[in-house]
């Protein structure tokens, strides 16, 4: 898929090291485009950038874009940003992440997975089913995949499958051959500013799907159901545990190694049909769902049920979602990326399932203050399916607002509406003193956010 376009454009990535923007400028990059980037710090992310041959510079500096001619920056990027304000005096095009990614998904037929929760997870399942059928697609994902250990891959058919991110609305400018839509739910309101808002974009962005391709859409979510009964063109499949989805999950069973299910499925003008005894190795009712997602566009692309199933059974996961990172005194440590209350309660929920005499510790870092005074109530409600809630400062992502309550009360928030026991510390060595001072026996402990937990979570055993 090599391809000679724009090769006098040097294109720049403000913020290269997030997991989005690196996965999109590596591929860009093996297609054959001159990439560039900048960020803050050193990760893993860039790492592989450089491997890549990819120049990358720290701080962001105007000085970073002299030789650039087309700027991409991240939903994370302030307006004030030195290289953006150069950028825009030297008038150069400024793309976000999503429209540069529809501008590349324009030149295959693509699967795009979008959505509130689960968009990861469900986008490396689609891709797990597309590798065993040996379609070789070009993926970009939200999340590392272990079996190839990148979040993005460059394939050499013309399918490509894509995870788009929702947070800024830049989602829409995509067009999708075939769509996932997981779920919607009450997030990203500093851009969206109301629930009908949100909506409306998501109706629009099913209604882009042309005639030749298809919605999935999960109608166990409420805001989903809301949303397809305004669309005008009912180009959709639906799919979910409900009597009413198209593609219907049933006969649930869950161990602590897989899930197990049946999806039966009947669609207007053709055979109805099951496919039996599906297995994969993930925990809870929304991998089951996320899974009968990927389920769903394969059989309609005509995937046979055989490589389906195989190809979900031999799932390598995707990094921080429910992995195991170590086992401390017969306590089993886990790291997640849970920092949403729906996906807090979704993952105790499957874990609870499992672990049904284990005490259960949460070690959860509240990601953006916005999202947290957005999102009080509901976080304080979340955790009825744990024992106990470790809680750590928030982590900020670079915003100046101010908390406006008492993380204390926060606390007590929390023991009041999910009758939990909480514990308050100040950064990871107080964690560690924690940790080694009460965690005996065995009991199940997930570190859960979107910030630095995971670096907190896999550097524990060197403190304790």
């Amino acid at each position: 898929m090599k391809i000679k376009l724009a090769k006098t454009e040097i294109i720049h990535f403000v913020g290269i090291g997030g997991i989005g923007m690196s996965g999109l400028a590596l591929i860009m990059r093996n297609m054959g485009f001159k990439i560039q980037g900048s960020d803050v710090s050193y990760s893993k992310n860039i790492k592989k950038q450089k491997k890549n041959k990819i120049k990358v510079v720290f701080g962001h500096q105007k000085k970073n874009i002299k030789a650039a001619t087309v700027l991409v920056i991240s939903s994370a990027i302030k307006k004030s940003n030195p290289e953006i304000l150069a950028a825009k005096k030297k008038q150069l095009p400024i793309y976000k992440r999503g429209e540069m990614l529809a501008h590349i998904t324009s030149l295959t037929k693509n699967i795009v997975i979008t959505g509130s929760h689960g968009k990861t997870t469900t986008t490396s399942l689609v891709a797990a089913v597309f590798s065993s059928a040996k379609l070789d697609p070009t993926i970009i994902n939200g999340g590392v995949l272990n079996s190839f250990n990148n979040s993005a891959r460059l394939g050499k058919s013309d399918w490509s499958i894509l995870e788009s991110d929702e947070s800024d609305g830049s989602f829409i400018n995509i067009h999708p051959t075939y769509s996932i839509i997981t779920n919607v739910d009450r997030e990203h309101m500093d851009y969206y500013k109301s629930m009908e808002n949100l909506k409306g974009f998501f109706s629009n962005f099913i209604e882009k799907v042309p005639s030749f391709g298809k919605s999935f859409i999960c109608i166990d979510n409420k805001n989903n159901n809301e949303i397809i009964k305004k669309i005008k063109i009912k180009n959709y499949y639906t799919y979910g545990t409900s009597i009413n989805s198209q593609f219907r999950i049933r006969n649930i069973e869950q161990s602590k190694e897989f899930s197990k299910f049946n999806v039966d499925i009947k669609l207007p003008g053709k055979k109805d049909l099951t496919i039996k005894n599906i297995i994969i190795p993930l925990l809870g009712l929304h991998n089951i769902r996320n899974a009968t997602a990927a389920i769903a566009v394969a059989t309609t692309l005509g995937i046979s049920k055989e490589i389906i199933k195989n190809g979900l059974k031999g799932f390598k996961g995707v990094q921080r979602r429910f992995n195991k990172i170590f086992t401390y005194r017969e306590t089993i440590f886990f790291d997640d990326y849970a920092h949403h209350p729906t996906e807090i309660k979704e993952v105790l929920s499957g874990v609870r399932h499992v672990y049904k005499k284990e005490e259960i510790i949460c070690v959860f870092q509240p990601h953006r203050i916005s999202r947290l005074k957005d999102l009080r109530k509901q976080f304080s409600e979340s955790f009825k399916k744990a024992n106990s809630v470790i809680l750590c400062p928030v982590y900020s992502a670079g915003e100046k607002l101010k908390l406006g309550f008492s993380y204390t009360n926060f606390a007590k928030e929390i023991i009041k509406n999910s009758k939990v026991k909480v514990y308050l510390v100040r950064d990871q060595y107080q964690l560690s003193k924690f940790v080694k001072q009460n965690i005996f026996g065995k009991k199940i402990v997930i570190g859960m956010g979107a910030g630095s937990i995971s670096n907190w979570m896999k550097e524990l055993p060197n403190l304790i």
